[in-house]
């Protein structure tokens, strides 16, 4: 019999002694995080839920390393992110992204890079099957192409003309803020860019699903109660009476979202496709 094991992570703020005095307050990613490890448990996984401030490096890799050495072939691991999202400068990286940035997951302490989390999931045994759910500004591929909205595309989106107050109601951290702490740590950076850029450092073809909120050139808005992107997703899976494969499932959710805000479907390596075509979240 399969095991499923699910890591929800929801960062309603982060650490303003590590972000030079941003404290990146949001409304709804403690509660998407706690809603999707709800479904996660319905649907027979064992959950684990890193809320704001246990949301630092240690804590998440430390659980997705436990994870990764409790899952075998056959398995399932969910991964879902709900906080900002940034991107730095990819100058050491070595995986050609084209637009030359890295997508960061924004935690606690400080950006995680998309090359980070791969490392983490190719420490995962081959056939287990992951599954990610990003909640954030820019997680369309982990390729980030930087594009300034148009006034009437934030008025539609955010409610806002103002390009200063699109952080307000997304998940995107502030691009002003995002170079302010590259250039402070910009040697950190590059370190881990360069290490995970060696070819002999990474597993080849490691194999999951992303299922993100936006597309690369697009930000994630947050709400009330969960963000716009989570939300739809629950609408969507209706307590489980959703019936199709996560094709149609992400199909389902892009055609109830408005078009400054289309989620994308991506996947490294080669997931299978009978693992796309069972109902989503099936252990």
């Amino acid at each position: 019999m399969a095991t499923g094991l699910s890591l929800h992570v929801g960062l309603n703020s982060v650490d303003p002694a590590q972000y030079d005095g941003w404290d990146g307050r949001l409304v709804a990613c403690e509660n998407d995080a706690r809603d999707l490890a709800e479904l996660a448990r319905g649907a027979g996984f064992e959950e684990t839920v890193v809320l704001t401030a246990d949301g630092t490096t240690e804590n998440i890799t430390g659980e997705l390393r436990k994870a990764a050495k409790r899952l075998e072939h056959g398995d399932i691991f969910l991964f879902t992110y709900s906080g900002h999202g940034g991107q730095v400068p990819n100058s050491e990286g070595g995986d050609e992204e084209a637009d030359e940035f890295d997508e960061t997951l924004v935690f606690y302490d400080r950006q995680f890079l998309d090359d980070e989390l791969y490392r983490e999931f190719g420490r995962f045994a081959d056939g287990v099957r992951i599954l990610a759910l990003h909640d954030s500004c820019h997680s369309g591929t982990g390729i980030e192409v930087r594009e300034v909205l148009t006034p009437e595309a934030m008025q539609q989106q955010f409610q806002t003309s103002d390009p200063n107050r699109i952080e307000d109601t997304s998940r995107l951290m502030p691009v002003v803020k995002q170079a302010e702490i590259y250039e402070r740590d910009k040697d950190f950076f590059r370190n881990i860019q360069r290490s995970l850029g060696a070819k002999s450092s990474r597993k080849g073809s490691t194999s999951a699903l992303l299922i993100s909120a936006c597309q690369d050139n697009q930000l994630a808005s947050d709400g009330p109660v969960n963000g716009l992107f989570t939300g739809t997703l629950l609408e969507v899976w209706d307590s489980g009476t959703f019936r199709g494969g996560y094709r149609a499932f992400h199909r389902d959710i892009q055609r109830n979202m408005p078009p400054t805000q289309s989620p994308n479907f991506y996947v490294t390596g080669q997931p299978g496709e009978t693992f796309l075509a069972q109902q989503p979240f099936t252990v």
